[in-house]
């Protein structure tokens, strides 16, 4: 049986008299992929960047396998990799050189175009980040975590702004990451991402935690109350009528 990787208990984080994260507790197992899932402002990405080393908690416990975040940040920095946003990246270089600058800085010994093929981007290995699509962008941000060979990787609404074709390829990425043995947790605003990746999630509003499970229980319970969907559900939507008619391959996404 799956033991925590990571363990929150009565986290909080305030800033002045607003108080973000209101004593908060989840455990994350190994090898999962879990989900943050809330509203804009309701402290998920707050309890990410605790739990990442990225902004100090005012109380609470972290501890990220095994270790305390207290005492231990600079060895819990070791087996994350967290994803950048476009602004980490140096204008200047191309993705080759990109990994081969961030294999020095975590001091590791990596094979540019090996990690790029595990993101379908050797062919774009002289390639600029400002050069590629969106989707490319996310699966290079998304290889960039794991450069330092992590336990646990870390990805904030990784395909937003991307289109279907995108969406979908970066799902099955994320799946043969966690296929690897990394656990992953993940933050979006999209509740199909959300049910079809997660093998758990945390919803958060309001600095709390409202509801944790499975995606498949939460549907049950809520179907259990006697909800009903005000018009019948089709057999397909319009995305996936997209998804068949352009096909789900790489292309240039």
């Amino acid at each position: 049986m799956a033991e925590p990787i990571i363990s929150v208990q009565d986290l909080v984080k305030n800033y002045g008299s607003f108080k973000a994260v209101k004593g908060i507790s989840f455990d994350v197992m190994e090898g999962e992929i879990f989900g943050l899932l809330g509203p804009n402002g309701a402290g998920k990405s707050t309890t990410l960047e605790i739990i990442e080393t990225l902004r100090p908690k005012t109380s609470g416990k972290v501890f990220v396998d095994g270790m305390d975040l207290d005492r231990q940040a600079a060895e819990i920095k070791k087996i994350i990799g967290v994803q950048l946003q476009a602004a980490g990246y140096y204008p200047g270089l191309n993705l080759y050189e990109l990994v081969q600058m961030f294999a020095g800085l975590y001091n590791q010994k990596v094979d540019p175009l090996e990690l790029l093929d595990t993101v379908q981007l050797r062919d774009k290995a002289k390639n600029k980040f400002k050069q590629l699509s969106g989707g490319q962008k996310q699966r290079f941000s998304i290889a960039t975590t794991l450069i330092n060979k992590p336990k646990i990787i870390f990805l904030d609404e990784p395909t937003t702004g991307l289109d279907p074709q995108a969406r979908r390829n970066l799902w099955d990425l994320i799946r043969e990451i966690k296929s690897r043995g990394t656990t992953v947790i993940l933050t979006t605003h999209y509740m199909d991402e959300a049910e079809f990746l997660c093998d758990r999630i945390a919803i958060v509003d309001a600095g709390n935690i409202i509801s944790l499970d499975t995606p498949d229980q939460m549907i049950d319970d809520l179907v259990a109350t006697g909800f009903e969907r005000p018009k019948q559900v089709k057999m397909a939507n319009l995305e996936d009528v997209f998804l068949h008619l352009t096909g789900k391959t790489l292309r240039d996404i």
